[in-house]
């Protein structure tokens, strides 16, 4: 009796033990990997379809910079803004139409413009400009509304073999977590295009030359100066001016630019979109970082010694006496030159990027707000302001996503280029449409020949008119991958990247992404044999906006 007692303990604990290590499969129809705007949108057209869909999510919080800070949307012509998107705008009209959203601002007394229309537009009962929780918000009812399954806080293992492959179509892949997610069909929603290159799809990192597309604002621009964000007077970059010998200044590169048009690995500059108020009621003043130090910023105080006076030309309103803060000017909240090893990084790598940002922003505030190189005039006026206490409440205030202007882009069956965005070629098969600046923030902070520092990679080109932007820019090639959509990481050109970067935009081709994941799973076929007239049927029943 002893004997076998002891034979079901060990037997029972064997099977414990095959039981703890054996990691859960989750299957659907549609896995989504991303917790970006077009992540949600992709979700929410999925589940509308009918589709067994599951949001992979390596963030906590929902929604990308569309609820992390960037609430001054940059729409370009609101006209071509259909869709799921157009919903998003809607709900934060609904939410705003509310007198309980307005809690340190009468409604009445907010008459704020924004990228050069007016922030609500009470016609099509949409709104524009908003808070970073109020965006959440949208994107958590609807996850609530459409049931949608979803596992927060899940990173996709980048180690080989993580990502399964039968031939071209992706089975499944694993989280570090040791979850198994499977699939028919997978969208790679993120900033970054880690699924796209675990799956072993071609991509692109930096600028290409022009002579590669036959383009004239790609590659590195030596001399091009466009928008406020160059040193218009001569700066001294040493750090004993005039001494070349004392070395440069922090941030400031020792690295020759290159010649005009020519390709580098270089990446146009992150920033945090901070949420900040001059509200005493709300703020929360500058905090001094741990590793501060103020001569990190000895650059911006000579710029300022200059006569330039233009701090707050880019703390643009937002609802209830709050700001989005972007960069501006030649010296600002981007981070220039830091963050080229981004897109390639490990996940504790990027972790210390992003850490990087967070401690040069907060530095730059505080030394804004405290230190003497200041004027004077100045540093009183930015010490009224603080971040905003009622925002990102669990991240001590501060955005929980770094603007990620650019990371991979993927090199896919069309690739859009500034040819496509100026209209001067015909775009087939269209599934969305973009409108907004070919935009590209500065790449990197160099000293001219004649021993000044300079600003390059800082574009603002307009399109002729809202262009069209190609179904086969968010598929791979065929050969590639046969049953994967992205559509943030699109395939395109850096600078026409410049102008589909925008969080309205991401928002349609998610939808239209997941639209078409929907008709490659009812055909039975790849996402390259998608019928478009089929696709484009379902888009435009959907209010998608594919020609004006």
């Amino acid at each position: 009796m002893k004997k076998r007692w002891i034979c079901m303990l060990l037997l029972f604990g064997f099977s414990y033990t095959l039981q703890a290590e054996t990691k859960p499969t989750y299957t659907a129809d549609l896995i989504i990997y991303g917790g970006t705007s077009a992540a949600m949108t992709a979700a929410v057209e999925a589940s509308q379809v009918g589709l067994e869909v599951i949001v992979v999510s390596p963030d906590k919080h929902l929604g990308g910079l569309s609820s992390g800070g960037l609430g001054f949307t940059d729409t370009g012509n609101k006209a071509v803004i259909g869709g799921l998107a157009r919903e998003f705008y809607h709900q934060i009209y609904l939410h705003y139409d509310q007198p309980a959203a307005w809690t340190w601002q009468q409604k009445s007394e907010y008459g704020n413009k924004g990228q050069g229309t007016p922030a609500v537009d009470g016609t099509n009962r949409t709104m524009w400009i908003f808070e970073p929780h109020a965006a959440e918000q949208v994107f958590e009812n609807w996850i609530k509304k459409y049931q949608i399954k979803l596992f927060r806080e899940e990173w996709l293992d980048r180690s080989a073999g993580a990502v399964l492959k039968n031939g071209t179509a992706i089975q499944s892949f694993k989280t570090l977590s040791g979850k198994t997610f499977q699939g028919k069909m997978f969208i790679d929603a993120t900033y970054e295009g880690d699924l796209m290159a675990a799956a072993g799809v071609s991509y692109h990192v930096g600028r290409e030359a022009n002579a590669k597309y036959q383009e004239k604002w790609n590659g590195v621009q030596v001399g091009v100066l466009h928008h406020g964000h160059w040193f218009k007077s001569n700066i001294d970059p040493y750090r004993v001016p005039g001494d070349k010998n004392s070395g440069l200044l922090f941030g400031v590169s020792a690295e020759d630019p290159g010649q005009y048009g020519q390709e580098d690995a270089r990446l146009q500059a992150y920033c945090f979109r901070l949420c900040l108020t001059d509200n005493p009621q709300n703020r929360v003043a500058f905090r001094k970082p741990k590793n501060y130090n103020p001569k990190d910023y000895e650059l911006l105080a000579r710029v300022y010694d200059s006569g330039w006076r233009e701090t707050f030309d880019k703390f643009d309103p937002i609802p209830n006496k709050k700001t989005d803060t972007n960069n501006h000017g030649p010296f600002s909240m981007d981070f220039i030159g830091m963050n080229y090893d981004y897109p390639e990084a490990s996940y504790a790598e990027r972790k210390k990027i992003i850490k990087a940002h967070q401690d040069y922003q907060q530095g730059l505030l505080y030394f804004m707000a405290n230190d003497p190189r200041m004027p004077a005039d100045v540093r009183t006026e930015v010490a009224k302001w603080g971040l905003a206490k009622d925002e990102f409440k669990d991240n001590q205030h501060w955005p929980h996503q770094l603007y990620i202007r650019e990371a991979r882009r993927m090199v896919g069956a069309y690739v859009m280029t500034e040819h496509d965005t100026f209209s001067d070629r015909e775009v087939n098969n269209p599934i969305g449409m973009g409108s907004y600046t070919l935009d590209s923030h500065n790449v990197q902070r160099y000293v001219k020949p004649d021993g000044y520092v300079q600003n390059e990679g800082d574009i603002g080109v307009h399109p002729k008119k809202p262009y069209k932007i190609a179904y086969g820019a968010i598929i791979p090639k065929a050969n590639e991958c046969s049953n994967l959509l992205v559509p943030v990481c699109v395939s395109s050109s850096h600078i026409a990247f410049g102008s589909i970067r925008m969080e309205p935009v991401f928002m349609i081709l998610g939808q239209s992404a997941a639209a078409a994941a929907n008709l490659a799973i009812k055909e039975n076929t790849s996402v390259q044999q998608v019928d478009y007239n089929k696709l484009k049927e379902d888009l435009l029943k959907k209010q998608q906006v594919l020609d004006l």
